[in-house]
């Protein structure tokens, strides 16, 4: 049922929500100046998500944003940037980011999975794990390791003076806040969380960081604290949205070849693989022939008002 022309036959809708039960989803806004804020008892997260040449539901979404012509995201196909304060203490190594489903999809991989797979983990990013094979398939890697920038604030409402900034006077105090959606999340830190790196030995550069805390002890050591804000950033050039391929090197995957009623869910997750606590579910949905023009479960847009077509 593969079509050679994904767009007239698939439209991609895009939702979120606390939990794996799309009935607490709302729709998400791609490439708008809009996060969706999600609150559970274990942490308040705002979802910002930019897609390149996006081309689904809601069809009013524009079709890029400015963020990929930021020097360091140009070759992204897309950007998952959060902000995420902790509700209570949550050791660093068991915040994990990753995929999973529900049912298993090996009788619809395509050859060669298991090696793009090692492709992955080799080239893109070592801390990964997973079974692609297993009855409910999985791969997560530490949110840590994983996120391409993490930038470590202050405590939420906690005021600062922007590097760069000589007179505290002046009103260019800032305070730590869960907004994303207005600038390009880069590594570092603000206010009070230049301490929290210090303490860690985080380096500043992302690719040292990411290597830091591809140690499982330095992990381990690291600590999420309560009601400070963490904010970070992930994307690649290796999923296109826009045409529905895996884009490894050597080794295109049109994903539309492989999916069926049953298999045609892409589901981001950040969980706490200890106590299976789960702070956001993103559920990347193909709908299908005339499924293109379903409803999302609700729509938390501004204005309150759908802009579903």
């Amino acid at each position: 049922m593969a079509s050679e022309e994904p767009g007239t036959q698939y439209k991609l809708q895009i939702t979120a929500g606390p939990t794996y039960d799309t009935s607490t989803h709302s729709l998400v806004h791609v490439n708008t100046d809009t996060n969706l804020s999600i609150e559970t008892e274990h942490a308040r997260v705002n979802i910002c998500l930019r897609i390149q040449d996006y081309n689904g539901l809601p069809t009013s979404s524009p079709r890029t944003h400015a963020h990929f012509s930021h020097p360091s995201r140009s070759n992204d196909q897309y950007s998952l940037a959060i902000s995420f304060v902790p509700k209570k203490p949550i050791a660093g190594d068991e915040v994990v980011l990753g995929n999973d489903l529900d049912r298993p999809i090996r009788d619809r991989l395509p050859p060669g999975s298991g090696y793009a797979f090692k492709f992955i983990k080799w080239w893109v990013d070592p801390g990964l794990e997973g079974d692609i094979y297993a009855d409910e398939p999985y791969i997560y890697g530490p949110g840590l390791s994983s996120w391409n920038y993490f930038r470590i604030c202050g405590k939420e409402g906690e005021k600062y003076v922007p590097e760069g900034t000589d007179d505290a006077e002046t009103e260019d105090i800032e305070e730590s806040t869960l907004e994303i959606h207005e600038a390009v999340v880069e590594e570092g830190a603000e206010g009070s969380g230049q301490e929290v790196r210090d303490r860690f030995q985080i380096p500043e550069d992302p690719s040292q960081r990411q290597k830091h805390f591809l140690n499982e002890q330095n992990r381990k050591d690291f600590e999420f604290e309560p009601g400070r804000v963490y904010k970070a950033d992930f994307g690649n050039p290796y999923i296109g949205f826009s045409d529905f391929t895996i884009r490894i090197p050597g080794f295109p995957v049109p994903v539309t070849k492989y999916i069926d009623e049953k298999n045609h869910e892409l589901r981001y997750i950040l969980k706490n693989k200890a106590t299976g606590d789960i702070y956001f579910v993103v559920l990347f949905t193909l709908l299908i022939g005339t499924e293109t023009q379903a409803q999302p479960p609700k729509d938390e847009s501004p204005t309150g008002e759908s802009e579903v077509d």
